[in-house]
């Protein structure tokens, strides 16, 4: 929110609860001012608000005095100088400082306050500003001199959007295929189960409806497998240093790609009997089959990758001494959060990545005919999907509202339409039984102020207790990395388990050891994992060469492959090609793929509304 006017400060959703009135407000840097309040979301750049704010004031000046007649320029051509990717970390500490020194010298009430947005924005928003200057990145999608197209600036695996579909739009799928996997080294499972945050930020989406983009993505690389072509990197002569990956889930595979591209003999170390780690485990096939996971697993081994299952390493110096040269934890989170509430150890209370990893490895589990999940993510939805399909009536419990439920939308949608009962503001306190579970004691919620992520916190409404009747219970609040054993390493983990190292390069404390993916971060989605696998990959190619460790990860992306560019026709509204998918019945009777491909006709029509906002302005 920035209030007070174009003097006023930017601050984030943590502060929702301060209340507007001047002591309150002066308190986090921000004034009443002209009593305005504007509302930004994710889609506003607050090194680029702060731009704008400075420039009116400095129209506004009169010039009289030096703070605002010199002041107010220097600290502009400084935010003009990020948002265009010039910046350098050492120009915060000149903005804090010139800002304060505007503030405190001059003249009159519109300099002293002029310097407010840059101050608020480096307080509240100074990863923003560290993103512009060391990841040449605007996170919001607004400086345009750090990316070409909004689509691709969102996407964590930075994949070149715009030149794979307009090759698809010509109906060159084996070339598109060339490009996405250029960047992407498992386009077919990405294709299935990426948030598809690039579709956020489609400027189609302000004329009708957003392109489909990962549909698109999904049917490239399934054309690929299904009429076996293959593209596998030339790689580079080989190296002599070996590299360790512990975990083959997507962040491993993903280091592994780049790092065999550069002719590295890597070997990734699983401890599971079967390679993808979450991939593999953790997604049910009714949304990842098996075999298609298997095959693009099996074209990153082809590129010399040898991947040892069944291989838990119990201590990270047993690799250097077998003369790996770098090591990469890329274990995932396959541990469970827990409630803590009395009843938890009973039989038949199962815990969300357990009971997906036994389910997936074709183990049999008994969860009878009613069947309550706690939690409300991605792993929650699926678990509860997963019980359906094994023939119980389920219901989900969440302590927040539906709106706040951080898994996938359609994945929430598709629970909905699987009559799957989402029960909203409840919370378990006890689960209650003889030995085996039967009976969840509940307790209704209500929501009050705003916490640190800008959702209201629920509190506990008095005497609102009830019972469920249950068969079984399945706690998926929330996944942890299984990273206890690490200490002995030396490598040092939060409370939560996650992996500590440095977030712009991955490097832990630990002089050749790096950890990314959900072991650093926490459960976040395969995208990202990817994303992360291709970042450490990065760092550690620098290190093995004796550079120093950047944030900036240096990416060549493919020749651009132009369209002509109708806007008279291609502005028209013309809503996306809707994808077909199996009827409910049927879909909750088996595991197989609910979603149905595109037709190649389908694919080119749809992609051929993209507006390619990388060649053209869009109108």
């Amino acid at each position: 929110a920035q209030l007070g006017g174009p003097s006023g400060g930017c601050v984030p959703a943590e502060h929702l609860n301060v209340p507007i009135d001047y002591e309150s407000l002066k308190k986090i840097n921000c004034i009443m001012g002209s009593g305005a309040l504007v509302v930004l979301d994710e889609d506003a750049c607050m090194v680029d608000t702060a731009r704008f704010f400075s420039e009116f004031d400095i129209d506004e000046s009169c010039g009289q005095c030096l703070p605002c007649r010199r002041g107010l320029p220097v600290m502009i051509n400084i935010l003009e100088g990020i948002t265009q990717g010039k910046g350098k970390i050492e120009d915060l500490n000149t903005l804090n400082n010139l800002a304060e020194a505007v503030r405190k010298t001059a003249l009159c009430a519109l300099g002293q306050t002029a310097a407010s947005p840059t101050l608020s924005t480096i307080q509240h928003f100074r990863e923003e500003y560290e993103a512009h200057i060391a990841e040449k990145r605007c996170p919001a999608g607004v400086c345009a001199s750090l990316f070409k197209t909004k689509c691709q600036n969102a996407c964590p695996v930075h994949q070149d959007i715009s030149a794979y579909i307009a090759l698809v739009t010509e109906g060159k799928i084996e070339e598109a295929y060339r490009v996405i996997r250029q960047r992407n080294p498992i386009p077919i499972v990405l294709g299935r189960v990426c948030h598809h945050p690039c579709e956020g930020k489609c400027e189609r989406g302000k004329l009708d409806e957003q392109v489909a983009i990962r549909h698109i993505k999904r049917f490239v690389a399934d054309y690929a497998y299904e009429n076996h072509f293959e593209y596998i990197p030339q790689t580079k002569q080989n190296v002599d240093e070996k590299i360790a990956i512990v975990g083959s889930g997507p962040a491993g595979l993903s280091a592994a790609y780049d790092l065999a591209i550069d002719g590295y003999k890597v070997t990734i170390f699983e401890a599971l009997p079967v390679s993808g780690g979450m991939l593999a485990v953790g997604i049910p096939d009714y949304r990842l089959p098996r075999e298609i996971l298997n095959y693009e697993i099996d074209q990153i081994k082809k590129m010399g990758v040898e991947i040892k299952l069944n291989a838990k390493i119990e201590n990270v110096d047993d690799l250097f001494k077998e003369e790996f040269k770098a090591v990469f934890l890329a274990i995932g989170a396959h541990g469970e959060s827990r409630m803590n509430i009395p009843g938890e150890d009973l039989k038949n209370v199962f815990w969300g990545t357990e009971f997906l990893r036994n389910v997936n490895l074709g183990e049999k589990v008994d969860i009878g005919n009613k069947v309550v999940v706690i939690g409300g993510g991605n792993s929650a939805i699926d678990c509860a999907r997963v019980a359906k399909r094994m023939g119980a009536d389920v219901t989900i419990l969440y302590r927040r509202e539906k709106k706040d439920m951080p898994a996938i939308e359609e994945e929430i949608e598709a629970a909905e339409q699987e009559e799957i009962n989402i029960e909203c503001l409840s919370v378990p306190v006890e689960i209650m039984g003889n030995g085996r579970a039967n009976r969840v004691k509940c307790v209704r919620m209500e929501l009050k102020e705003f916490d640190k992520s800008g959702r209201r916190t629920p509190y506990v409404i008095k005497d609102s207790e009830y019972i469920i009747e249950v068969d079984s219970i399945i706690e998926s609040i929330g996944q942890v990395p299984e990273s206890d054993y690490l200490t002995n390493s030396g490598i040092k983990v939060r409370k939560n388990k996650t992996i500590i190292a440095d977030p712009k390069t991955l490097a832990t404390d630990r002089e050749g050891i790096f950890a990314g993916g959900d072991a650093f971060s926490g459960a976040l989605t395969v995208s990202d994992a990817v994303a992360a696998g291709q970042k450490v990959a990065y760092s550690i190619k620098r290190y093995l060469k004796g550079e120093p460790l950047t944030p900036i990860v240096e990416r060549k992306d493919p020749d651009r492959y132009l369209i002509p560019f109708a806007p008279d026709e291609e502005s028209e509204e013309k809503p996306r090609v809707k994808i077909t998918e199996k009827d409910i019945k049927t879909r909750i009777s088996n595991f197989e793929e609910i979603i149905f491909n595109y037709s190649k006709e389908e694919v080119m029509e749809e992609a051929g509304r993209c507006l390619r906002c990388d060649t053209e302005e869009v109108i």
